[in-house]
């Protein structure tokens, strides 16, 4: 008998030690959903809140090829058809934003970059109707004009809506990002004008993930292989060319990757960040610690998720339902699929961190 249990400890030990060569790792973070598949490359998710209903809330993702699409997953991660954008060029990232006057309407607006065709593509929400008369151009008479990423920031002073695109190369000093003001076209369609160029590119690898604190009124992007820069999301503030912060230098396996600001209170919260080859989501303070420029953001805490190599993530605090208690985190994984993580789960791994 003694034998026997000594031959089942070491299987049990022996079957613990193959999981983990084979990369299993049960400490991971493990979604509540998982999406159905896309076509091609999954790559940049948005979350949609509906905010009559919650839980008619609406994921929308890019599919990154030159047959590309913006899918729509409701939050049992069920492709949603009749909403699914299909016929894109290369669609690389997505960003959703309320409150865009069209038509003296109020209307939410998901705006997609199309990389191969180099323009943004607009849409009105939820009925993912195309507002964008075929399309906006960016980048216009650059020699690298690809659009990549893409963040929304409307102003709180005066509601003006923009849009900060970053492109797949580009300068490395002052003009990798140009911002354009998003406005009414007056006949019924949505138009673009360059109103700033900004950014320092370290030349290493490119820049493509951005994310936006409307609250707090911050730009971070992710100069991939280096940190996360900051600088002012009004382009009229004095120092809006003026880097404030360059974070999140170490502890990266490899890129700096997605951006997702997930706010707890008016200024407090955290801003996240996807460690791709890591398979971790770095943690960092949303509230700057003062020092000498008054923008350090301090490490926090990483957390290993089932998504593997991430590259886009969102999060949203304010969608809630019975799935999502707290909000959720939606992260692209290398499968094909989006992952939905809750917020709860995520705030009970960094309270057990903080015992």
């Amino acid at each position: 008998m003694i034998k026997q249990t000594l031959f089942f400890l070491a299987l049990a030990a022996a079957g613990s030690s193959i999981a983990s060569c084979c990369g299993e790792n049960t400490d991971a973070l493990q979604p509540v959903v998982i999406t159905e598949a896309v076509k091609h490359d999954s790559e940049d998710p948005a979350i949609w809140l509906n905010c009559s209903n919650p839980a008619e809330s609406l994921v929308f993702a890019t599919d990154k090829n030159k047959d590309g699409a913006l899918y729509a997953f409701d939050l049992s991660g069920k492709a949603v058809d009749e909403k699914t954008v299909r016929g894109l060029a290369r669609p690389n990232n997505v960003d959703i934003a309320y409150g865009f006057v069209l038509n003296g309407q109020t209307i939410d607006i998901a705006v997609v970059t199309e990389r191969l065709e180099n323009r943004l593509r607009v849409y009105r929400l939820p009925d993912m109707t195309a507002i964008d008369n075929g399309g906006i151009p960016v980048f216009e008479e650059e020699e690298h004009n690809a659009p990549m990423g893409v963040a929304l920031y409307r102003r709180p002073s005066d509601g003006s809506m923009y849009a900060i695109v970053s492109r797949k190369k580009g300068p490395t000093e002052g003009t990798y990002l140009w911002q354009y003001l998003l406005e009414d076209s007056g006949n019924g369609y949505v138009s673009a004008g360059k109103v700033r160029e900004f950014g320092t590119w370290s030349g290493v690898q490119e820049i493509e993930a951005v994310a936006v604190d409307n609250e707090s009124g911050f730009i971070y992007y992710s100069d991939e292989g280096v940190g996360i820069r900051k600088y002012h999301a009004d382009p009229d503030t004095p120092d809006a060319s003026k880097e404030l912060a360059l974070f999140a230098t170490e502890g990266f396996k490899e890129d700096h990757e997605g951006i997702a600001v997930w706010k707890t209170g008016m200024d407090e919260g955290y801003i996240i960040v996807s460690d791709q080859a890591a398979g971790k989501l770095r943690m960092y303070g949303r509230q700057a610690e003062k020092n000498s420029s008054g923008h350090d953001h301090r490490f926090i805490a990483e957390i290993k998720t089932s998504a593997t190599e991430t590259d886009g993530i969102d999060v949203n605090a304010v969608l809630v339902t019975e799935k999502f208690p707290e909000g959720l985190l939606v992260a692209m994984s290398d499968d094909r699929t989006y992952h939905f993580y809750s917020l709860e789960d995520i705030r009970k791994r960094l309270s057990k961190r903080d015992r």
